[in-house]
């Protein structure tokens, strides 16, 4: 690089900086007025990001049940609504249209595929004497939704192209019942890489490897390292050249590739996505927060096997990773606002006995702790927690031939199957989901102990529909139940309504 070219380079990344520094100095000016707190929500496919967002903001619009958030507990919070949010380029949240979906369909909404955002203001009577002289409080909550399969990306921005086709193939090729159409197809084009490129190829290309990542995602595997995160969510830059590409198997060369061919452009477009798709969402979303939660859904792992939880472990220290990059990272330079509280919550809970719930926090406890030792993380206070931002199911006993078994109480989604039962969506069956082990390490390997079979009951989880809302005796509608939605409430929240 020419040295024009580098002070060029420089005086950009100053211009970049210097800009995100101005923005979040007029976000802290705005702070002085009224207090804004932006919560990052975020989550891999099928842990219930939408669910737990639309759960918090109903409850507390509502007035629902929530003893352990401090402020609701003493009766200190006047009332929570809706208002404009603060970013008009950025699509809102549907709130309105998720609530009916669980209140009126009994349906969970559809999952979000692109970054939202919602404004909710609280008013509170302050927990001092001195503050409560001064006036009633008042905090801005801006909620963002993000996939949290664009947090894995962030691995992208540390690797160029050949690591990452090196890094997607040894998973391709550890699960070829799963990639066997990409790898086959990536065989056939083996030979043509320093050949003329051609739009039909990369696009097969593309194709193949978003099947094989699409099948990686099913429940049956429930695998979630599967960059490039906008390929199972492209919004609306599906087809786009930056996201048709695909990792080629590069051998030992080190030639650099002639322009116009296959490999040259592929290597460009891959180079493209990480410009012109990655940086931004850190730049202009992720470097903004100051609190976050990551929601984790450890029950689909766990009925996947062994594999899919290793692999979530690997996507935690992946995402841990953002939470608090190197100093020497791209990243670190433009976080100067820091996030502070980061809350990792199991959800599902309620597809759990009660007597599990422990079990269940202890686990993701378990993969967290893994992630932040890889991680080197350190900084913003950590926790973990088990909840259901939605309960769909009741405790209950089950009493036949004078036995009584523990079970959860629910009414199974369509088509959910346990052995050779189906359920038709109508009816509430009592179900026991079989237990967690004591020892949770039992969970990463799929070896079977003979001496202790009546230990190995089959854990499967069943997804059940959102229950029917109860009326009080006036025939008032009460809010969506919940598990601990309350704790992460005050864990996130709870300082800021002291």
């Amino acid at each position: 690089m020419s040295p024009l070219n580098s002070l060029f380079k420089n005086a950009k990344l100053a211009l970049n900086d210097a800009q995100t520094a101005l923005d979040n100095l007029t976000d802290s000016a705005i702070d002085l007025t009224v207090p804004t707190v932006r919560l990052g929500v975020t989550g891999l496919a099928r842990s219930g990001k939408t669910v737990f967002i639309s759960a918090l903001v109903h409850n507390l619009i509502a007035g629902g049940r929530l003893p352990l958030l401090d402020a609701a507990g003493t009766g200190r919070l006047a009332r929570a609504y809706l208002q404009p949010q603060p970013d008009d380029d950025v699509p809102r949240f549907n709130y309105e249209q998720h609530v009916e979906t669980l209140t009126k369909d009994r349906l969970w909404p559809e999952s979000t595929h692109q970054i939202s955002e919602l404004r909710l203001t609280i008013e509170y009577e302050s927990a001092t004497f001195l503050n409560r002289r001064l006036g009633g409080g008042k905090l801005h909550l801006d909620i963002v939704d993000y996939p949290g399969e664009w947090l894995l990306d962030l691995a992208l921005l540390r690797q160029d192209f050949r690591r990452f086709s090196e890094e997607a193939l040894r998973r391709a090729k550890a699960r070829p019942d799963l990639s066997k159409e990409f790898l086959e197809t990536l065989a056939r084009y083996q030979d043509k890489l320093h050949d003329e490129f051609s739009e039909g190829v990369a696009k097969e290309l593309a194709s193949t490897f978003t099947t094989y990542l699409s099948r990686c995602r099913d429940d049956e595997n429930a695998l979630s390292m599967l960059p490039p995160g906008r390929f199972l969510m492209p919004g609306d830059m599906k087809e786009t050249p930056a996201l048709t590409f695909a990792p080629l198997d590069l051998g030992n060369t080190q030639v650099k590739p002639k322009a116009g061919t296959l490999l040259a452009i592929m290597e460009r477009r891959y180079e493209a996505y990480r410009k012109h798709v990655v940086r931004p969402f850190f730049k202009n979303h992720f470097a903004r927060l100051d609190r976050q939660i990551v929601l984790v859904d450890a029950l689909t792992a766990i009925n996947a096997g062994p594999e899919a939880l290793d692999d979530l472990s690997r996507a935690l220290t992946e995402i841990m990773g953002a939470f608090r990059p190197g100093k020497s990272s791209w990243l670190f330079s433009i976080l100067s606002r820091k996030i502070d509280r980061i809350l990792f919550a199991a959800t599902k809970a309620d597809h759990l006995r009660r007597e599990d719930h422990d079990h269940l926090e202890m686990l993701l406890k378990q993969l967290v702790e893994k992630a932040i030792n890889h991680a080197e993380f350190s900084g913003a206070s950590v926790e973990t927690l088990a909840l259901a931002s939605v309960r769909a199911t009741r405790q209950a006993t089950v009493h036949h031939d004078g036995v009584e078994t523990p079970a959860l109480l629910g009414t199974p989604m369509p088509n959910e199957t346990i052995g050779t039962m189906k359920f038709d969506g109508d009816e509430e069956a009592a179900i026991f989901p079989g237990d967690l082990p004591d020892d949770l390490s039992d969970l990463f390997t799929a070896e079977q102990d003979q001496d202790k079979p009546e230990e190995q009951t089959a854990l499967k989880y069943v997804r059940f529909r959102p229950p029917k809302l109860e009326r009080t005796a006036e025939g008032l509608t009460l809010s969506l139940p919940h598990i601990r939605l309350d704790s992460a409430m005050e864990f996130l929240l709870g300082d800021k309504l002291a």
